[in-house]
């Protein structure tokens, strides 16, 4: 099938859609004869008939009919290969990478990955989601135009950042846990004979920095899901972002308490971070515009 063309496609596509042969020869502004030609050509390339041409208005053969999603397949994916490389050659990015620190709330990123795709259908997002450090390390070393990030993440990494969101921090414990029958403040030597869930990561920018430690006694997590777990079997007491938990809370599988030295809820500034806008293409570009007038809206 070596002389097998995308015009033939588009021609047998076109006659299907049109319902006979003059009528797309009309639609594609060409001989009758040379639509003829153009299918004649493609069932001798094939080795089947297309068409069953023995009645007055010329039907699909089976044959014909079981082509047909895959030549419409074809058709497509040429379009978006064209439309693709068109966008290539005018500097838009082949994909827009993304990652997420793992306190971001997802369901604020959907919509604009929605819009995103309506925008440009030719670039695929990629995700990662990532904590802390590691989450700026990979807008830094270039494997992400965009970070997610908390705003103090960000500052460590020397990144610039719009601020697109706030989310929540609170202390919880499970009602198993010795510090859930405490009301009020929680002091400090109470805090210090229990153990702290803290999240971390592996990466050399967050090293010695600690965030909302209030115990001497730590247990390090470099997963927020794992952290959840923990806390829910009562194995210590930690901060989490409000909307991870809010679930849990209502239902009594979490306490909210009071430690002493920490507001009971920590707002925290969650932005787009990046290099520089000189670093971003015209999809990045697009994608931080669209975030930030989102969270303008929101204020």
């Amino acid at each position: 099938m070596d002389a097998l063309t995308l015009d033939q496609i588009r021609v047998f596509l076109s006659v299907v859609d049109e319902g006979s042969f003059p009528k797309a020869a009309k639609s594609l502004q060409r001989a009758q004869s040379a639509v003829t030609y153009a299918v004649r050509k493609l069932e001798a390339e094939i080795g089947v008939p297309l068409f069953d041409r023995s009645a007055y208005r010329s039907v699909l053969t089976p044959a014909g009919r079981a082509l047909l999603t895959r030549a419409r397949r074809i058709a497509e994916e040429a379009g978006a290969f064209r439309e693709q490389a068109r966008g290539l050659a005018s500097g838009l990015e082949a994909e827009l990478s993304i990652v997420l620190d793992a306190l971001y709330p997802m369901p604020q990123i959907f919509d604009a990955l929605r819009a995103f795709t309506e925008q440009f259908p030719t670039v695929p997002p990629r995700l990662y989601v990532a904590s802390l450090g590691a989450a700026a390390n990979l807008v830094t070393d270039g494997t992400c135009a965009i970070g997610l990030l908390p705003s103090n993440i960000a500052e460590l990494a020397a990144l610039k950042l719009t601020p697109t969101t706030t989310f929540h921090l609170c202390p919880v414990v499970s009602p198993s846990h010795p510090l859930a029958s405490i009301q009020g403040i929680i002091e400090p030597h109470v805090l210090h004979q229990h153990v702290q869930l803290v999240l971390t990561d592996a990466s050399t920018l967050t090293a010695a920095k600690d965030w909302g430690v209030l115990s001497s006694r730590t247990w390090r997590l470099a997963d927020l899901g794992a952290k959840k777990s923990m806390l829910l079997a009562g194995l210590g007491w930690g901060n989490m972002p409000a909307h991870m938990v809010e679930d849990e809370i209502k239902d009594g599988r979490l306490i909210v308490i009071q430690p002493a030295g920490s507001d009971t809820v920590t707002a925290l500034v969650l932005g787009a971070a990046y290099i520089s806008e000189h670093s971003l293409g015209p999809a990045g570009q697009w994608m931080l515009k669209y975030l930030t007038s989102v969270a303008s809206v929101a204020r």
